[in-house]
């Protein structure tokens, strides 16, 4: 695969130990410790993840569409891009209120599209209006020139028969078709940066593979920056150039797509790979990474994967490991990667699976 090379492209997002806490009746939430991430012009990050581990919470944050209990604690996010008069601007997103971001951002410069399009879309307006809708309010355009090009998005995103289509009500389209609306809303306003939000989860394997491929061309074709926020590794596998791992709100692991799938160091990226369904090895049952996540109402002491970790240290239980730079753009926070910490190997299982991966990836490249 290709390696997408960020030291020659313009950065789009800057995100700066960012901290992120929800009040509820039980106490308060530590939902996102410290999160430091780039994303740079026509790139692909997955964030990736078990459930609650914070990769839906950093996104809202980038759209300020934040749940009302949720506050941004401390962290900058930096945004870089052309404003209305054509001049270059940078915006400290956490320095202005949801309400601002949401008007001046959200569906214009940083557009998402969700993972269940029945819910997002309205049911009581027809696909043409809800495509419309944005390019109406941000560019305060005629409701002709609207339609216009809301036909021409339904083209884009594979639509046939878009005259018929626009004046349908979302419950008419199959589960493929209602994405690849919720795509062309994303894209009215041509936004430079695009998150998805496990955009294929309740579509069958053939429509995923579609849709994946929709998002990857208009992605080209438009020179945005995506990011995916997703659990599914196959799909991270397809699409990204580079990876971040998050676990209970932080993320443990981060480089490009090679570097995560074929050299991964954190113990708990090797239980993921180790968890994905596989058939070119000798292996009779899935892995499962044992335990659960922590309570992230609780104060954590050292680091919050140990208690779950076959490999951990002493030290795992009393600090929090730094951010090791492994080579590349390779960084791991795990104690394992320090210079006086005992060698250990991933599984042999695991490190078997991955270099079918690579020939195969190499046969297919």
């Amino acid at each position: 695969m290709e390696k997408f090379k960020r030291d020659k492209k313009e950065r789009v997002l800057m995100v700066r130990d960012l901290n992120i806490s929800f009040k509820t009746n039980y106490g308060i939430v530590n939902a996102i410790r410290g999160v430091r991430l780039d994303l740079f012009k026509g790139e692909t990050i997955a964030i990736v993840g078990e459930s609650g581990s914070g990769k839906s919470v950093t996104c809202k944050a980038l759209m300020g569409i934040l749940d009302s209990n949720g506050k941004i604690e401390t962290g900058e996010i930096i945004f870089n891009f052309i404003n209305e008069k054509g001049e270059e601007e940078s915006i400290d997103l956490t320095k202005i209120t949801q309400q601002e971001v949401r008007y001046r951002f959200c569906g214009k410069k940083i557009a998402m599209i969700f993972q269940d399009p029945m819910t997002s879309l309205d049911p009581t307006m027809t696909v043409g209006n809800q495509i419309m809708e944005p390019m109406i309010e941000h560019y305060k355009i005629s409701k002709a020139e609207a339609k216009e090009k809301a036909l021409g998005l339904l083209q884009e995103v594979g639509i046939d028969n878009v005259d018929k289509r626009f004046k349908q009500y979302p419950h008419e389209l199959s589960g493929g078709m209602r994405q690849r609306v919720v795509i062309a809303i994303a894209l009215a306003c041509d936004p430079d940066v695009l998150i998805c939000d496990e955009p294929t989860t309740a579509l069958d394997v053939t429509i995923q593979a579609k849709i994946l491929e929709l998002i990857k061309t208009i992605q080209v074709k438009k020179n945005i920056s995506v990011i995916y926020i997703t659990h599914d590794l196959g799909v991270v596998a397809k699409v990204a150039d580079y990876v971040a791992v998050m676990y209970a709100g932080r993320i443990v692991e981060k480089g490009n797509v090679n570097e995560i799938f074929y050299d991964p160091r954190h113990p708990y990226t090797w239980g993921l790979l180790a968890s994905m369904p596989d058939t070119h090895t000798n292996s009779k049952r899935l892995y499962a990474i044992a335990g659960s996540p922590p309570n992230l109402m609780q104060p954590i002491t050292g680091d919050a994967f140990a208690p779950r970790n076959p490999y951990a240290l002493k030290i795992d239980y009393k600090l929090e490991p730094p951010l090791y730079d492994v080579g590349g753009q390779h960084r791991v926070a795990s104690w394992l990667c320090d210079p006086r910490a005992p060698k250990v190997e991933m599984p042999k299982e695991l490190k078997e699976r991955l270099e079918v991966m690579r020939r195969e990836a190499d046969i297919h490249g």
